[in-house]
């Protein structure tokens, strides 16, 4: 599989790379990227193929965001699809922070609001910092914040937008698949035309396969983004002190962990080589959107995308108990 593999995006008119690059690391997530970084970063994203852009307004306190619309200045917005969110607005003084953005914007913070006049202020926002006067996808950013408001109000604007020809699709970004499975169920028709899974369709959590994904396929083509495969870095380097974003990694994951290291040891098949291609075993899944601060992690992502998996590796997962045996896997 190659980074620049291009798909249709589920039942709309866009179509994605199989590898989208998030940019909430260019945002400032956990340490500090400079504006010239941020520009090589996503310069050697599109140098390799990558066309599918995710950011959000709460990424950096706005920084993700305005960063994006520098880099992509320039390129025909025809040649590339941005992902952004609404349910969060960046404001004087907001104060629903978040410990984990390195020297963010002074003054300025995020303010939950995923009311309709919240929503369409949150797009005119970013529209501004991005640069652009369309947005390609956007997504209700972790609805279950406010899940009455995300499920009516934010859903009546978004769907407004998408009438009207401002934004390409609709979507939610969530981290928890049965908030999405229950927002699919809940939200007006024709509802969302795809979600952004975070974290729980990997080689370590597989929850989106409970519900989410099959309900997805079966509701007419809601296309899945998959983000978080390396969860939070553990298959990319789990040694202690690592950016993982776990203090201490519980013992049962930290076995599964180890169990996954040594099967790829085994193999030859370097583990992110395996999580980055794992989640296109379902047919749903149309692209892996992975974070990148640096140009050489793009690169090694796109590598780690066309690396051959042979089917024996996946078989000897079943065989050794970390892929149940109705857990689809890519075909080689």
């Amino acid at each position: 599989m190659r980074a620049d593999e291009a798909v249709p995006l589920g039942r709309t008119g866009l179509r994605v790379t199989r590898l989208g690059l998030g940019l909430a690391s260019l945002g400032g997530l956990f340490a500090p990227v400079s504006d010239r970084d941020a520009a090589l970063t996503v310069d050697r994203a599109w140098d390799v193929g990558v066309r599918l852009f995710d950011t959000a307004p709460v990424y950096g306190y706005g920084r993700s965001e305005r960063r994006a619309g520098a880099a992509l200045a320039g390129r025909p917005a025809g040649q590339y699809t941005l992902c952004t969110k609404v349910g969060r607005l960046i404001v004087p003084g907001g104060t629903d922070t978040q410990p984990f953005w390195a020297d963010p914007p002074p003054g300025v913070g995020p303010r939950r609001d995923y009311s309709y006049a919240g929503v369409m202020r949150s797009v005119e926002d970013s529209l501004e910092r991005l640069g652009l006067d369309r947005i390609d996808v956007l997504h209700v950013h972790d609805p279950d914040e406010d899940f009455p408001a995300a499920v009516s109000d934010a859903y009546r604007a978004l769907a407004e937008l998408r009438a009207r020809g401002a934004v390409g699709a609709v979507s939610i970004g969530v981290n928890h698949a049965p908030v999405a499975a229950r927002y699919l169920r809940e939200v007006a028709a024709p509802g969302p035309d795809c979600v952004m899974l975070a974290g729980r369709y990997n080689l370590l959590d597989r929850s989106g396969l409970d519900e989410l994904l099959p309900l997805c396929a079966a509701r007419g083509g809601v296309a899945v983004m998959v983000a978080g495969v390396y969860q939070s870095g553990l298959l990319a380097d789990p040694r202690p002190g690592m950016p993982h974003g776990y203090s201490t990694v519980p013992e049962a994951l930290a076995g599964r962990v180890a169990a996954w290291h040594a099967l790829c040891r085994d193999h030859g098949v370097p583990p992110t080589a395996a999580a980055v291609q794992f989640p296109f075993g379902h047919a749903a899944v149309t692209s892996v959107v992975v974070g990148a601060r640096t140009p050489d992690e793009v690169e090694d992502t796109a590598r780690m995308l066309a690396h051959p998996v042979p089917p024996a590796f996946w078989a000897a997962a079943r065989a050794a108990g970390l892929l149940p045996p109705g857990v689809p896997v890519p075909a080689s």
